[in-house]
């Protein structure tokens, strides 16, 4: 799918995602399925060095160095991870410890660098770079990397200034000739990082390439599903962050479960809305990248954007500008949240989409509305009847 801004400021649309495949749902066993596309082995490459990008090394780690499927290592040559910084790559290889993920420790398995040639070898790119930050980043590396390599997106989120989303970004910066997929899901870092069990969606219209992901990154710890609807898959894990603000403002207010509760159904009707509005299937959002994503989101402790919402409705120091930055401050990784509820709101204009609680999160953040204020404006709307569309 991609959204573009043209001379006017209205938003075209073009679809990405075919629906000539058929979306391919497998069982938890065997660990890793080979698929007749798939006879080489592996050499993967994640771009990033945040939290999904340790969680994911670990998952393709354990395969490395797990010796009893010789099935296994044929499949999956090689690891590392690519850093943007290079004393960040120096400090990550030397003490396999992040200041982001607390009590995880990195895989000898993996290779640390911060040398863009290690993607000369590369079979299969990971993009985890958060999602405003992609179009720099891979512009900084295209010319490393060899013509029709995969690239896989873990980034949730929207462009502000183009509207795109990841897969999109990817695929404007490094030409047609690259395979694109995304990885989405409820994949809390902390939780990955202990091996707790998780399932997540390859998404891309190459059914083989969507086989691929799931085979590399199926675990004892990770289920992997595959689907054909990559615009459904991004957006919803794009729109889940905007609402998990809201959920955590709940939880700083102290609204409690029933409020929460219904806060998350009329988010995920918003978040159906901008997906259908631009091309997904609406099934995706009431499925593991869409329902089960948010629910995670807006109820785990860690989650950054819930976390983000909770200290915003409890700051009470400075003015609404200085408490909305002490609360970013606070996070250890970006909150992308932030800048995609901005263009959901420019998009809920464009598209004449009813995204109240979306608005409402970009007031807090943008405008200085306060917390308590945005509650009662979206308590004081008209009762209608419940609809998604």
């Amino acid at each position: 799918m991609r959204i573009s801004v043209v001379a006017d400021d209205t938003i075209a649309i073009g679809e990405r995602a075919s629906n000539a495949h058929r979306t391919c749902v497998t069982g938890y066993a065997p660990l890793v399925q080979a698929s007749a596309t798939q006879q080489h082995s592996e050499h993967i490459v994640i771009v990033g060095d945040g939290q999904m990008a340790l969680v994911l090394a670990d998952v393709l780690a354990y395969r490395l160095g797990d010796a009893s499927s010789k099935q296994r290592a044929d499949m999956l040559g090689s690891v590392a991870i690519l850093s943007p910084f290079a004393q960040a790559a120096t400090e990550l290889a030397a003490t396999r410890k992040s200041p982001r993920l607390a009590h995880f420790t990195l895989s000898e398995n993996v290779r640390v660098t911060a040398d863009p040639s290690v993607l000369a070898t590369a079979t299969m790119v990971v993009c985890a770079i958060p999602t405003q930050f992609i179009r720099a980043t891979f512009t900084r590396f295209a010319d490393a990397l060899p013509r029709g390599v995969p690239v896989v997106s873990v980034a949730k989120g929207i462009e502000v200034e183009t509207f795109r989303v990841p897969c999109d970004i990817i695929g404007e910066t490094l030409g047609e000739t690259h395979a694109l997929a995304a990885l989405s899901g409820p994949s809390i870092a902390a939780e990955l990082a202990r091996r707790l069990p998780a399932a997540l969606v390859a998404a891309s219209s190459d059914e083989a390439l969507a086989m691929r992901v799931q085979a590399a990154f199926t675990s004892p710890w990770t289920k992997i599903y595959t689907s054909d609807d990559v615009v459904g898959v991004e957006l919803a894990g794009a729109c889940k962050n905007v609402i998990a603000i809201a959920a955590g403002v709940a939880d700083g207010l102290g609204l409690g479960a029933n409020a929460k509760s219904a806060l998350l159904a009329r988010g995920l009707a918003e978040m159906a809305r901008v997906g259908v509005a631009l091309g997904g299937r609406v099934e995706t959002f009431f499925g593991v990248a869409g329902a089960g994503d948010l629910a995670t989101t807006c109820f785990a402790p860690e989650g950054r954007n819930r976390s983000f919402g909770e200290r915003l409705a409890r700051a009470t120091e400075g003015d609404a500008s200085a408490r909305v930055q002490m609360a970013l401050a606070a996070s250890n990784s970006v909150v992308e949240g932030v800048p995609t509820a901005q263009a959901l709101v420019r998009l809920a204009r464009e598209r004449n989409l009813d995204l109240p609680i979306c608005s409402a999160v970009a007031a807090m953040v943008f405008d200085g509305l306060d917390p308590r204020q945005a509650l009662a404006q979206l308590m004081a709307r008209a009762s209608t009847t419940e609809r998604i569309s």
